[in-house]
C-alpha cells in the first residue's frame, strides 16, 4: 500500500498568547510588574505590550526571555525586521 503524501501547509505566524508570555516571564524569574519597575516604569506599564504594539515594552519583555521581539510577536514585525509602527511612521514622514 502506498502512502499519499500531501504538502504541509505553512503555519500562519501567530503571536504568543499573553498567558504564555506571563508564564515564560515567571519561569525566568520575572513578573510584568517587577520588570516594569526594574526599567523605571510604573508597575503596569509593560502590560500594555501584551495586547498593543509597543516597541519599548516588547523589547524589555523579549530581553527578559532571551529572545527577539519578532519571535514573540511575529505579526507586529515586517519581513525586513522593522516594527510595523516604525514602518508606518517612516511612510507618514515621506508623504
Amino acid at each position: 500500500m502506498t502512502k499519499i503524501s500531501t504538502p504541509k501547509k505553512a503555519r500562519p505566524k501567530t503571536d504568543w498568547h499573553p498567558a504564555d508570555i506571563k508564564a515564560a516571564l515567571e519561569k525566568a524569574g520575572w513578573s510584568l510588574r517587577k520588570l516594569s519597575e526594574h526599567h523605571g516604569y510604573s508597575p503596569g506599564r509593560l502590560r500594555v505590550g501584551l495586547r498593543t504594539p509597543d516597541i519599548k515594552a516588547e523589547r524589555f519583555i523579549a530581553a527578559a526571555l532571551g529572545v527577539e521581539p519578532e519571535t514573540i510577536w511575529p505579526t507586529r514585525y515586517l519581513p525586513d525586521g522593522r516594527h510595523v509602527v516604525d514602518a508606518a511612521r517612516q511612510e507618514a514622514a515621506k508623504a
